[in-house]
């Protein structure tokens, strides 16, 4: 028996990165993951990849800031599942880089649309489910960043938002232990994780092989991390080991805000 079998997962952003890994690690330890994307044709193709090795999927289009696809997706899990025991709010974005002066209020409105309302409409609509049960138990593990304990110059938005998400959580956390509920609340802050979308920045950099040793040497580990590094945290959360840690960020950077 895996770490999660039997549960029911969704888990947002699952077409691709971090999502799609976190997605795999959940589906290879026994749950059966709802895979939430906008990107259908990608979302498709992993969820072909887990049953084709033995897993159990399900892909359901969803733009995170929309909280009518959010109804429609809980409405799904619903219906082919009877109840929700995991939610991973894993879908981000962000802008390019910018002095404060210059950011657009689009950009930030953008990302805060992403990154801020969909952990807030997903975590909002996962607790309506999770409170549904009997009796009403479940853990929500919502995806911030370094960058929302620290912060870097140029990407004011994204620090913001996942700065928000850390602080938001830890709300809805001590909401859910108020009122009695088995529902836990917890944020995972990834490092500098080798991701195709940070591949892509490295691209825009000029010379990709100087900006990667520039990454590795930002860690202090003197590399960058793996994608599973970030869906081993979010297996332990999502798991019942993890039954007492409520309202708690898992920090998982190589060391990168220890200095």
């Amino acid at each position: 028996m895996g770490r999660v079998a039997n549960k029911i997962a969704l888990v947002s952003g699952a077409a691709s990165g971090l999502g799609d890994s976190i997605a795999r690690m959940l589906a290879r330890e026994g749950a059966s993951v709802v895979l939430a994307d906008v990107n259908d044709a990608s979302g498709a193709r992993v969820r072909q990849e887990i049953e084709g090795q033995g897993g159990t999927a399900a892909f359901v289009h969803l733009d995170v800031s929309c909280e009518d696809e959010w109804v429609g997706g809980m409405d799904m899990v619903r219906q082919r599942f009877g109840r929700l025991d995991i939610a991973v709010n894993c879908a981000g974005l962000n802008v390019s880089r910018s002095f404060p002066s210059e950011t657009t209020l689009e950009d930030w409105r953008r990302v805060m649309a992403v990154n801020l309302d969909g952990v807030f409409l997903g975590t909002k609509h996962a607790l309506a489910l999770m409170r549904q049960g009997t009796p009403a138990k479940g853990s929500i593990i919502n995806i911030s960043s370094v960058m929302g304990l620290v912060a870097l110059p140029g990407i004011g938005p994204y620090c913001a938002s996942k700065g928000g998400v850390r602080i938001y959580s830890k709300s809805v956390a001590l909401s859910c232990a108020q009122q009695g509920l088995d529902v836990r609340v917890n944020t995972v802050h990834p490092g500098f994780i080798d991701t195709p979308l940070l591949r892509q920045g490295m691209a825009q950099m000029g010379v990709p092989e100087e900006a990667a040793k520039m990454y590795d040497a930002l860690q202090p580990v003197g590399h960058l991390g793996e994608p599973d590094d970030i869906a081993y945290g979010v297996l332990y959360l999502a798991s019942d080991e993890s039954k007492f840690v409520t309202g708690s960020e898992l920090v998982i950077d190589g060391g990168y805000t220890s200095r």
